[in-house]
């Protein structure tokens, strides 16, 4: 949704995290973004036995709440890296407004056009005709005006967990030579 100064944010972070224990990272990340009125999406998990473990977790939050999740990050282990990037498309939103709101209008002198008309059936057609494409045109116009404002409301925030890795020992031997 647009903000009071008729901006519309689309944001998405991506951020790193060491943590203890991935598992318990987590369940707890699970329980964060809830309580932020956000949810998780895709997760990837590796804990293979020779491999670190690790996870990657895609986060969907209500924009309003971005920066308190990201904040919240500190409390899972040594955040290492966050980026985020911002999109403003308010320019593409308000012209999308204005594509439908007109396309809107187009729709209605025809709607009155057919009910008037009296003339040739192939008139009548042809209207029919451009009636059903100005539809469709407002349809799809809306249907951009709704994608935008859902990925505005919702920012996403990818966070990848990983345990450190572990020390790797010194073959052992005689000692120097």
């Amino acid at each position: 949704t647009p903000d009071p100064a008729g901006t519309m944010i689309v944001r998405h972070g991506e951020a790193s995290v060491q943590v203890e224990k991935v598992e318990a990272a987590v369940a707890r990340i699970r329980q964060t973004a809830g309580q932020f009125g956000g949810f998780v999406g895709n997760t990837s998990l590796v804990t293979g036995k020779e491999e670190q473990k690790a996870a990657t977790l895609e986060l969907r939050i209500p924009s309003a709440q971005f920066d308190g999740v990201v904040a919240a990050l500190n409390q899972l282990g040594k955040v290492e890296t966050v980026t985020v990037s911002a999109e403003d498309v308010s320019e593409e939103y308000v012209d999308l407004g204005a594509r439908l709101a007109n396309a809107r209008r187009v729709e209605a002198r025809l709607v009155e056009m057919l009910a008037s008309r009296t003339g040739k059936l192939s008139d009548v057609l042809t209207v029919e005709q451009e009636l059903a494409r100005v539809r469709q045109e407002a349809e799809r116009y809306e249907a951009r005006i709704r994608w935008l404002e859902h990925r505005a409301s919702l920012s996403s925030l990818s966070v990848s967990l990983h345990e450190k890795a572990p020390l790797i020992e010194p073959p052992r031997g005689n000692g120097p030579i």
